[in-house]
């Protein structure tokens, strides 16, 4: 039996470890401006899960975003399970996106699996894409 929400198979992997975090960019150079939160959330939407055809923001994997005066952004994460074959991975590509826009400096992304993730937090188009609709 499958208990993931989407009926995604899991592999078998034991569960990435809450907490686990991972670090990109270097610190934005005093003065120069800081980046939009959309430019940011498009960044995001760059990442996807590779077995759901839907980036990870619209998919509702991104819990917090904090964008900080100093360009650093913190971003607190899940996954649609804990034993995600890319659970180690996902992170870092995320962070490593979000470190390629123009505007920001260092990131943090932290992953953690509370509140765990339902298919409720995916956006419309994520819905319509899967076809749940």
């Amino acid at each position: 039996m499958n208990d993931h929400p989407l009926g995604l198979d899991s592999f078998g992997i034991g569960a990435a470890p809450e907490g686990l975090t991972a670090r990109a960019g270097t610190p934005l150079q005093p003065g120069m401006p800081v980046a939009e939160r959309l430019a940011v959330e498009n960044a995001m939407r760059q990442v996807h899960d590779p077995e759901i055809p839907v980036n990870i923001y619209d998919l509702g994997l991104i819990y917090d975003l904090d964008i900080h005066n100093d360009g650093s952004v913190a971003i607190q994460m899940t996954l649609t399970a804990p034993a995600c074959p890319v659970a180690g991975e996902m992170p870092q590509q995320v962070a490593d996106a979000v470190a390629e826009t123009e505007g920001i400096g260092e990131v943090q992304v932290t992953l953690t699996w509370d509140p765990p993730w339902t298919p409720e937090r995916m956006s419309e188009d994520a819905q319509l894409a899967l076809g749940m609709f």
